[in-house]
């Protein structure tokens, strides 16, 4: 018997966490390290959002208890704002309010997988979708895609998977970690195979507003209506209002799995800290002219980073229509030095101080993941020392 449970002794550590933490020590050493790796927001939160927050701290109503779902306003707005950017008729009480878009990913497959269930789970991934599936005592089926197809599968790909115990499809368009973004006729021609064989689809929209050039965000159940209540979203303010610290994500779907990720919340964690969903609830009221700012300043920095990707002897880059990162190619620079990308992004930062990281935490070895969510001088230095390196292998 050992001392640590099974179930979290299985646990991988989260490998873009595991990048940022030794670049922080290098950092804390006086190094000078360019780290293309956590993915979030290098801006401050919108001011008007933070004023609300400052507001609602001084409010006595905000210093106790509230209800497990959520503040009804917020859970009105969230709602609102579905309708408005994924297409769906939803109440209120199919809103789950949850400390961050991870919680509502757990909760979500907690309320979906039994021991013994199968979740396809296209890869490349994000890095924390296996693991909660593992921990429901499920079993995640990695449906692979590549560079050559756009990293975008499809429903002929998904059948060659397809079991009489699979149960569940993760869908994710805006995607992290690769930025590619399903068109139309892809999201309906999947949603659509997933409700001939009644496979729930788990959506991750957390992306939604950060699109690019003609690419377009399509919601698959505000497109697919042969769905009907086997759908459920995630979502959240930390990428498209520069939330991450706050914790603020939700989950929307059919009032059954909501009332079931409410009874789990309110053993797990109780209500989302109040002052946080009072800003939420300001940053989807208030002004919006601020994720338009930064959605510029991403595309302007997606494009610079994927023409010095382009100019790389040896790399092979898609260029990303979503979210806010590069998914490159970089199998050409491993052999006998380096086994992996793992042990070539472990020698680029401690050879150029550029961190990034590896293909292998996205269940894509030989890949990489580039965010470009920081400063333009930086993302270009970062680049530049990248590409030096990178030619002198």
């Amino acid at each position: 018997m050992g001392r640590i449970s099974e179930r979290l002794a299985s646990i991988a550590e989260s490998a873009t966490m595991a990048i940022s933490t030794r670049a922080a020590e290098m950092r804390a050493a006086g190094e000078d390290v360019i780290s293309f790796g956590a993915g979030e927001p290098d801006f401050p939160t919108p001011e008007h959002v933070v004023a609300a927050a400052a507001e609602a701290v001084n409010d006595p109503k905000n210093h106790h208890y509230t209800a497990a779902a959520g503040l009804a306003e917020l859970r009105e707005a969230v709602a609102a704002d579905a309708g408005r950017y994924s297409g769906v008729d939803v109440a209120p009480n199919q809103v789950v309010i949850t400390n961050g878009g991870k919680q509502a990913v757990y909760a979500a497959m907690a309320a979906l997988l039994d021991p013994g269930d199968e979740a396809l789970l296209p890869t490349p991934y994000w890095v924390t979708y296996p693991e909660v599936v593992r921990m429901m005592g499920a079993r995640g089926v990695d449906v692979p895609t590549t560079i050559d197809q756009g990293f975008k599968v499809t429903p002929d790909q998904l059948e060659e998977y397809r079991t009489d115990a699979t149960k569940l499809l993760l869908f994710v368009s805006p995607s992290n970690p690769t930025g590619a973004v399903y068109d139309a006729d892809e999201v309906i021609a999947i949603g659509r195979w997933a409700a001939e064989h009644g496979i729930w689809v788990l959506t991750d929209e957390i992306y939604q507003r950060l699109v690019y050039g003609d690419a377009r965000f399509v919601s698959m159940p505000g497109s697919v209506p042969e769905l009907e209540d086997r759908w459920v979203i995630v979502n959240g303010v930390a990428k498209s209002y520069a939330m991450t610290g706050w914790r603020v994500g939700w989950l929307i779907g059919p009032p059954d799995i909501a009332q079931a990720a409410i009874r789990l919340q309110s053993h797990l964690t109780s209500n989302v800290a109040n002052v946080s969903q009072r800003a939420a609830l300001a940053a989807l009221t208030g002004p919006q002219e601020v994720v338009e700012e930064m959605r510029q300043a991403f595309d302007r920095r997606r494009r610079k980073m994927f023409e010095i990707f382009s100019s790389i002897d040896g790399v092979r880059c898609l260029e990303p229509k979503g979210a806010f990162y590069v998914f490159p190619d970089l199998s050409a620079f491993l052999g006998d030095r380096f086994a992996s990308t793992l042990d070539l992004a472990q020698w680029v930062l401690e050879e150029a101080g550029v961190a990034f990281v590896p293909g292998e935490a996205f269940g894509a070895p030989g890949y990489a993941r580039f965010s470009y969510a920081l400063s333009d001088s930086d993302l270009e230095r970062g680049m530049e020392r990248l590409a030096k390196t990178l030619s002198a292998i």
